[in-house]
């Protein structure tokens, strides 16, 4: 490739780039990232049943790190 082009491709990818933090600084100035309801629409839409499904797969996923680190330092042995 010759410099010519080389140069023209940092210059474009540069215009673009900052293109693209100019338009991410806009929409963060203008509110597009705001959403203040979210977290009341998630409360509004959780049930009973969810949460219990959610606690157990928590349980079960200690339950397992437990065993994981039971069977480790079973198995462990110092180096030669």
């Amino acid at each position: 490739m010759s410099e010519d082009i080389v140069i023209l491709m940092i210059g474009v990818s540069t215009f673009l780039g900052a293109l693209g933090l100019l338009g991410l600084i806009w929409a963060v100035r203008t509110g597009q990232f705001d959403d203040q309801s979210k977290f009341i629409d998630a409360v509004h839409h959780d049930n009973e049943e969810d949460l219990r499904d959610a606690v157990m797969m928590a349980e079960k996923r200690k339950k397992h790190k437990n065993k994981k680190n039971k069977q480790e330092k079973k198995n462990y042995m110092p180096p030669d």
